[in-house]
Protein backbone atom coordinates (compact mmCIF):
# COMPACT_ATOMS: atom_id res chain seq x y z
CA UNK A 1 0.00 0.00 0.00
CA UNK A 2 1.04 3.57 -0.65
CA UNK A 3 2.29 5.79 2.17
CA UNK A 4 2.27 9.57 2.34
CA UNK A 5 3.74 12.50 4.18
CA UNK A 6 1.07 15.18 4.63
CA UNK A 7 3.23 18.28 5.03
CA UNK A 8 2.11 21.68 6.22
CA UNK A 9 3.70 24.66 4.44
CA UNK A 10 3.91 27.69 6.75
CA UNK A 11 5.97 26.96 9.85
CA UNK A 12 7.17 23.67 8.35
CA UNK A 13 8.67 24.29 4.91
CA UNK A 14 8.94 28.04 5.29
CA UNK A 15 9.04 30.29 8.34
CA UNK A 16 5.58 31.63 9.05
CA UNK A 17 5.59 35.47 8.99
CA UNK A 18 5.18 36.46 12.64
CA UNK A 19 2.92 39.50 12.33
CA UNK A 20 0.10 38.68 9.92
CA UNK A 21 0.90 34.98 9.24
CA UNK A 22 0.58 35.62 5.49
CA UNK A 23 3.39 34.82 3.08
CA UNK A 24 2.31 37.41 0.53
CA UNK A 25 5.57 39.06 -0.54
CA UNK A 26 9.05 37.94 -1.48
CA UNK A 27 10.77 39.80 1.34
CA UNK A 28 8.86 37.64 3.84
CA UNK A 29 10.10 34.38 2.33
CA UNK A 30 12.47 32.42 4.55
CA UNK A 31 12.86 28.66 4.28
CA UNK A 32 12.85 26.49 7.39
CA UNK A 33 16.42 25.59 8.43
CA UNK A 34 17.77 22.30 7.02
CA UNK A 35 14.58 21.61 5.06
CA UNK A 36 16.30 21.22 1.67
CA UNK A 37 18.87 18.60 2.56
CA UNK A 38 16.50 16.53 4.65
CA UNK A 39 13.40 16.60 2.47
CA UNK A 40 15.61 15.86 -0.53
CA UNK A 41 17.07 12.89 1.33
CA UNK A 42 13.61 11.62 2.33
CA UNK A 43 12.32 12.04 -1.22
CA UNK A 44 15.23 10.12 -2.75
CA UNK A 45 15.62 7.36 -0.15
CA UNK A 46 12.08 6.59 1.03
CA UNK A 47 8.83 5.68 -0.71
CA UNK A 48 6.46 8.28 0.72
CA UNK A 49 4.26 10.38 -1.53
CA UNK A 50 4.54 14.09 -0.70
CA UNK A 51 1.25 15.91 -0.11
CA UNK A 52 1.20 19.58 0.87
CA UNK A 53 -1.81 20.38 3.07
CA UNK A 54 -2.13 24.03 4.03
CA UNK A 55 -4.73 26.45 5.39
CA UNK A 56 -4.46 29.88 3.73
CA UNK A 57 -6.93 32.09 5.56
CA UNK A 58 -9.16 33.99 3.17
CA UNK A 59 -7.11 33.33 0.06
CA UNK A 60 -8.81 35.07 -2.85
CA UNK A 61 -10.53 37.68 -0.67
CA UNK A 62 -9.54 41.31 -0.14
CA UNK A 63 -7.61 40.31 2.99
CA UNK A 64 -5.38 37.94 0.99
CA UNK A 65 -5.53 38.61 -2.78
CA UNK A 66 -4.41 35.77 -5.02
CA UNK A 67 -1.96 37.94 -6.93
CA UNK A 68 0.10 38.31 -3.73
CA UNK A 69 -0.04 34.60 -2.90
CA UNK A 70 0.81 32.71 -6.08
CA UNK A 71 4.13 34.36 -7.07
CA UNK A 72 5.67 33.56 -3.68
CA UNK A 73 4.05 30.13 -3.47
CA UNK A 74 5.30 29.20 -6.94
CA UNK A 75 8.82 30.36 -6.02
CA UNK A 76 8.69 28.08 -2.97
CA UNK A 77 7.72 25.12 -5.15
CA UNK A 78 10.31 25.92 -7.83
CA UNK A 79 13.10 26.30 -5.27
CA UNK A 80 12.21 23.00 -3.62
CA UNK A 81 11.98 21.30 -6.99
CA UNK A 82 15.51 22.47 -7.75
CA UNK A 83 16.62 20.37 -4.77
CA UNK A 84 14.73 17.29 -5.92
CA UNK A 85 11.71 17.95 -3.73
CA UNK A 86 8.41 17.70 -5.60
CA UNK A 87 4.85 17.26 -4.38
CA UNK A 88 2.46 14.62 -5.68
CA UNK A 89 -0.50 16.66 -4.51
CA UNK A 90 -1.11 20.17 -3.16
CA UNK A 91 -4.24 20.81 -1.11
CA UNK A 92 -5.07 24.40 -0.15
CA UNK A 93 -8.03 25.42 1.98
CA UNK A 94 -9.02 29.07 1.53
CA UNK A 95 -11.53 29.44 4.37
CA UNK A 96 -11.34 31.47 7.56
CA UNK A 97 -11.30 29.62 10.92
CA UNK A 98 -14.74 30.99 11.80
CA UNK A 99 -16.23 29.41 8.67
CA UNK A 100 -15.89 25.93 10.25
CA UNK A 101 -15.81 24.19 6.89
CA UNK A 102 -14.90 20.47 6.68
CA UNK A 103 -12.06 21.09 4.23
CA UNK A 104 -10.06 23.16 6.71
CA UNK A 105 -7.51 21.37 8.86
CA UNK A 106 -8.07 19.48 11.08
CA UNK A 107 -11.08 18.51 9.00
CA UNK A 108 -10.57 15.81 6.38
CA UNK A 109 -12.77 17.28 3.67
CA UNK A 110 -9.83 17.71 1.28
CA UNK A 111 -8.40 14.26 1.99
CA UNK A 112 -10.98 12.10 0.16
CA UNK A 113 -8.63 10.10 -2.11
CA UNK A 114 -6.40 9.26 0.85
CA UNK A 115 -9.24 7.80 2.90
CA UNK A 116 -10.44 5.17 0.42
CA UNK A 117 -8.25 2.35 1.70
CA UNK A 118 -5.54 2.68 -0.95
CA UNK A 119 -3.10 4.27 1.50
CA UNK A 120 -1.36 2.80 4.52
CA UNK A 121 -2.37 5.62 6.83
CA UNK A 122 -1.14 3.86 9.96
CA UNK A 123 2.39 4.24 8.59
CA UNK A 124 1.89 7.68 7.09
CA UNK A 125 2.66 10.96 8.84
CA UNK A 126 1.34 14.49 9.13
CA UNK A 127 4.20 16.96 9.61
CA UNK A 128 3.37 20.43 10.86
CA UNK A 129 3.83 23.01 13.59
CA UNK A 130 0.31 23.40 14.94
CA UNK A 131 -2.18 21.51 17.06
CA UNK A 132 -4.44 21.25 14.02
CA UNK A 133 -1.79 19.20 12.23
CA UNK A 134 -1.78 16.66 15.06
CA UNK A 135 -5.58 16.69 15.09
CA UNK A 136 -5.56 16.00 11.35
CA UNK A 137 -3.30 13.01 11.96
CA UNK A 138 -5.72 11.74 14.59
CA UNK A 139 -8.72 12.22 12.30
CA UNK A 140 -7.02 10.42 9.42
CA UNK A 141 -5.53 7.57 11.44
CA UNK A 142 -1.97 8.77 10.82
CA UNK A 143 0.89 9.59 13.14
CA UNK A 144 2.04 13.18 13.66
CA UNK A 145 5.43 14.87 13.74
CA UNK A 146 5.23 18.24 15.46
CA UNK A 147 7.77 20.98 14.68
CA UNK A 148 7.79 22.58 18.11
CA UNK A 149 10.09 22.74 21.14
CA UNK A 150 7.79 20.54 23.23
CA UNK A 151 4.34 19.00 23.14
CA UNK A 152 2.76 21.13 25.87
CA UNK A 153 0.39 22.66 23.30
CA UNK A 154 -1.13 19.17 22.81
CA UNK A 155 -2.07 18.55 26.43
CA UNK A 156 -5.31 20.54 26.48
CA UNK A 157 -6.81 18.33 23.77
CA UNK A 158 -5.02 15.15 24.97
CA UNK A 159 -3.26 14.64 21.66
CA UNK A 160 0.13 13.50 23.00
CA UNK A 161 -0.40 9.86 22.07
CA UNK A 162 -0.89 10.74 18.39
CA UNK A 163 2.45 12.53 18.14
CA UNK A 164 5.51 10.30 17.64
CA UNK A 165 8.15 13.03 17.42
CA UNK A 166 8.45 16.59 18.71
CA UNK A 167 11.39 18.58 17.37
CA UNK A 168 12.35 21.80 15.63
CA UNK A 169 15.19 20.08 13.78
CA UNK A 170 14.61 18.64 10.31
CA UNK A 171 17.68 16.45 10.86
CA UNK A 172 15.69 14.63 13.55
CA UNK A 173 12.65 14.30 11.29
CA UNK A 174 14.71 12.70 8.52
CA UNK A 175 16.49 10.43 11.00
CA UNK A 176 13.18 9.27 12.45
CA UNK A 177 11.58 8.57 9.08
CA UNK A 178 14.67 6.85 7.68
CA UNK A 179 15.95 4.84 10.62
CA UNK A 180 12.81 4.43 12.71
CA UNK A 181 11.99 4.63 16.37
CA UNK A 182 14.40 3.31 18.95
CA UNK A 183 12.01 2.24 21.64
CA UNK A 184 11.78 -0.88 23.75
CA UNK A 185 9.90 -2.24 26.69
CA UNK A 186 10.67 -5.23 28.87
CA UNK A 187 8.77 -6.83 31.72
CA UNK A 188 10.61 -9.27 33.98
CA UNK A 189 8.87 -11.07 36.79
CA UNK A 190 10.56 -13.39 39.26
CA UNK A 191 9.78 -14.54 42.79
CA UNK A 192 11.84 -11.58 44.00
CA UNK A 193 10.92 -8.69 41.69
CA UNK A 194 8.33 -7.50 39.18
CA UNK A 195 9.90 -4.94 36.86
CA UNK A 196 8.56 -3.02 33.87
CA UNK A 197 10.80 -0.66 31.90
CA UNK A 198 10.10 1.23 28.67
CA UNK A 199 12.43 3.68 27.01
CA UNK A 200 12.85 5.85 23.94
CA UNK A 201 16.50 6.56 23.11
CA UNK A 202 15.48 9.58 21.05
CA UNK A 203 13.18 11.15 23.61
CA UNK A 204 13.36 14.40 25.57
CA UNK A 205 14.28 13.14 29.03
CA UNK A 206 10.78 12.52 30.41
CA UNK A 207 10.98 10.16 33.39
CA UNK A 208 8.46 8.21 35.44
CA UNK A 209 10.46 6.15 37.90
CA UNK A 210 9.49 4.27 41.03
CA UNK A 211 11.66 1.49 42.49
CA UNK A 212 10.83 1.82 46.17
CA UNK A 213 14.34 3.23 46.83
CA UNK A 214 14.18 7.02 46.58
CA UNK A 215 17.90 7.63 46.04
CA UNK A 216 17.98 4.93 43.34
CA UNK A 217 15.06 6.68 41.62
CA UNK A 218 17.05 9.92 41.72
CA UNK A 219 20.07 8.25 40.10
CA UNK A 220 18.04 6.53 37.40
CA UNK A 221 16.39 9.84 36.58
CA UNK A 222 19.85 11.22 35.77
CA UNK A 223 20.14 8.65 32.97
CA UNK A 224 16.88 9.85 31.41
CA UNK A 225 17.31 13.58 31.94
CA UNK A 226 20.94 13.87 30.87
CA UNK A 227 20.77 11.20 28.20
CA UNK A 228 17.72 12.63 26.45
CA UNK A 229 15.98 9.30 27.04
CA UNK A 230 12.27 8.94 27.85
CA UNK A 231 12.33 6.43 30.66
CA UNK A 232 9.58 4.65 32.58
CA UNK A 233 10.67 2.29 35.36
CA UNK A 234 8.21 0.58 37.68
CA UNK A 235 9.61 -1.87 40.22
CA UNK A 236 8.06 -3.97 42.95
CA UNK A 237 10.82 -5.78 44.81
CA UNK A 238 11.36 -7.71 48.01
CA UNK A 239 12.68 -4.72 49.92
CA UNK A 240 11.63 -6.41 53.12
CA UNK A 241 14.59 -8.74 52.51
CA UNK A 242 17.01 -6.02 51.32
CA UNK A 243 17.72 -3.81 48.31
CA UNK A 244 19.92 -6.27 46.40
CA UNK A 245 17.36 -7.93 44.13
CA UNK A 246 15.60 -4.66 43.28
CA UNK A 247 18.81 -2.91 42.20
CA UNK A 248 20.32 -5.89 40.36
CA UNK A 249 17.17 -6.82 38.48
CA UNK A 250 16.46 -3.21 37.51
CA UNK A 251 19.94 -3.04 35.96
CA UNK A 252 19.31 -6.26 34.04
CA UNK A 253 15.99 -5.05 32.59
CA UNK A 254 17.33 -1.56 31.82
CA UNK A 255 20.30 -3.06 30.01
CA UNK A 256 18.05 -5.39 28.01
CA UNK A 257 15.87 -2.42 27.02
CA UNK A 258 18.88 -0.45 25.79
CA UNK A 259 20.12 -3.48 23.84
CA UNK A 260 16.75 -4.01 22.14
CA UNK A 261 16.24 -0.31 21.35
CA UNK A 262 19.65 -0.09 19.65
CA UNK A 263 18.63 -2.78 17.18
CA UNK A 264 21.17 -3.27 14.40
CA UNK A 265 23.25 -0.30 15.71
CA UNK A 266 23.64 0.97 12.15
CA UNK A 267 24.79 4.56 11.97
CA UNK A 268 25.52 4.98 15.70
CA UNK A 269 28.66 6.66 16.99
CA UNK A 270 29.15 3.57 19.20
CA UNK A 271 31.61 5.15 21.65
CA UNK A 272 31.07 7.69 24.20
CA UNK A 273 32.40 11.05 28.69
CA UNK A 274 33.73 12.65 31.64
CA UNK A 275 32.27 15.44 33.70
CA UNK A 276 32.99 17.32 36.91
CA UNK A 277 30.51 17.68 39.74
CA UNK A 278 31.82 20.12 42.36
CA UNK A 279 34.76 18.35 44.04
CA UNK A 280 34.41 15.20 41.89
CA UNK A 281 35.63 14.18 38.48
CA UNK A 282 33.74 11.28 36.95
CA UNK A 283 34.63 9.42 33.78
CA UNK A 284 32.47 6.89 32.00
CA UNK A 285 33.92 5.46 28.79
CA UNK A 286 31.46 3.29 26.90
CA UNK A 287 31.41 0.99 23.89
CA UNK A 288 28.27 -0.60 22.44
CA UNK A 289 30.45 -3.13 20.68
CA UNK A 290 28.53 -6.19 21.85
CA UNK A 291 31.07 -7.40 24.42
CA UNK A 292 30.19 -6.88 28.07
CA UNK A 293 32.91 -5.73 30.44
CA UNK A 294 33.13 -3.50 33.49
CA UNK A 295 36.15 -1.69 34.85
CA UNK A 296 35.24 -0.03 38.15
CA UNK A 297 37.56 2.47 39.83
CA UNK A 298 35.57 4.27 42.50
CA UNK A 299 35.67 3.93 46.27
CA UNK A 300 32.92 4.82 48.71
CA UNK A 301 33.41 5.16 52.45
CA UNK A 302 29.78 5.29 53.53
CA UNK A 303 27.63 2.18 53.89
CA UNK A 304 24.61 3.85 52.31
CA UNK A 305 23.65 6.97 50.39
CA UNK A 306 20.01 7.52 51.10
CA UNK A 307 18.68 3.98 51.39
CA UNK A 308 20.95 2.62 48.67
CA UNK A 309 23.91 0.48 49.82
CA UNK A 310 27.14 1.71 48.24
CA UNK A 311 28.27 -1.90 47.74
CA UNK A 312 25.50 -2.20 45.15
CA UNK A 313 26.90 0.52 42.86
CA UNK A 314 29.47 -1.68 41.07
CA UNK A 315 26.96 -4.53 41.04
CA UNK A 316 24.39 -2.33 39.29
CA UNK A 317 26.83 -1.30 36.57
CA UNK A 318 28.10 -4.85 36.09
CA UNK A 319 24.55 -6.13 35.59
CA UNK A 320 23.77 -3.21 33.29
CA UNK A 321 26.84 -3.78 31.12
CA UNK A 322 26.12 -7.50 30.87
CA UNK A 323 22.49 -7.02 29.81
CA UNK A 324 23.23 -4.18 27.37
CA UNK A 325 26.26 -6.01 25.92
CA UNK A 326 28.40 -2.94 26.45
CA UNK A 327 31.88 -2.20 27.72
CA UNK A 328 31.91 0.23 30.66
CA UNK A 329 35.03 1.81 32.12
CA UNK A 330 34.13 3.93 35.15
CA UNK A 331 36.37 6.07 37.32
CA UNK A 332 35.42 8.65 39.94
CA UNK A 333 37.57 10.85 42.15
CA UNK A 334 36.42 13.18 44.94
CA UNK A 335 35.42 13.57 48.55
CA UNK A 336 31.64 13.90 48.54
CA UNK A 337 30.05 10.46 48.20
CA UNK A 338 26.73 11.75 46.90
CA UNK A 339 28.47 13.85 44.25
CA UNK A 340 30.62 10.93 43.15
CA UNK A 341 27.78 8.52 42.43
CA UNK A 342 25.52 11.20 40.95
CA UNK A 343 28.40 12.29 38.73
CA UNK A 344 28.86 8.70 37.56
CA UNK A 345 25.19 8.35 36.61
CA UNK A 346 25.24 11.70 34.80
CA UNK A 347 28.43 10.78 32.97
CA UNK A 348 26.85 7.46 31.99
CA UNK A 349 23.85 9.33 30.61
CA UNK A 350 26.02 11.64 28.52
CA UNK A 351 28.10 8.71 27.31
CA UNK A 352 24.96 6.90 26.17
CA UNK A 353 23.66 10.05 24.48
CA UNK A 354 26.96 10.43 22.63
CA UNK A 355 27.26 6.78 21.66
CA UNK A 356 23.70 6.29 20.35
CA UNK A 357 23.78 9.39 18.13
CA UNK A 358 23.01 8.31 14.55
CA UNK A 359 24.23 9.56 11.20
CA UNK A 360 21.72 8.60 8.50
CA UNK A 361 24.12 9.85 5.81
CA UNK A 362 26.60 7.19 6.91
CA UNK A 363 24.22 4.42 7.89
CA UNK A 364 26.70 1.61 8.40
CA UNK A 365 27.51 -0.75 11.25
CA UNK A 366 30.41 0.96 13.07
CA UNK A 367 32.78 -2.01 12.96
CA UNK A 368 35.37 -3.37 10.53
CA UNK A 369 33.79 -6.79 11.16
CA UNK A 370 30.50 -5.64 9.66
CA UNK A 371 28.50 -6.56 12.77
CA UNK A 372 28.52 -5.84 16.49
Amino acid sequence: MKKALFIDRDGTLVIEPPVDYQLDSFHKLEFYPKVFRNLGFIRSKLDFEFVMVTNQDGLGTSSFPEDTFWPVHNLVLKTLEGEGITFDDILIDRSFPEDHVPTRKPGTGMMGKYLTGDYDLANSFVIGDRVTDVELAKNMGCKAILLQDNMDILKEKELESYCVLVTTDWDKVAEFLFAGERIAEVRRTTKETDIYISLNLDGSGKCDISTGIVFFDHMLEQIGKHGGIDLTIKVKGDLEVDEHHTIEDTAIVLGECIYRALGSKRGIERYGYCLPMDDCLCRVALDFGGRAWLVWDAEFHREKIGEMPTEMFPHFFKSLSDAARMNLNIKAEGQNEHHKIEGIFKALARAIKMAVRRDIYYFEVPSSKGCI
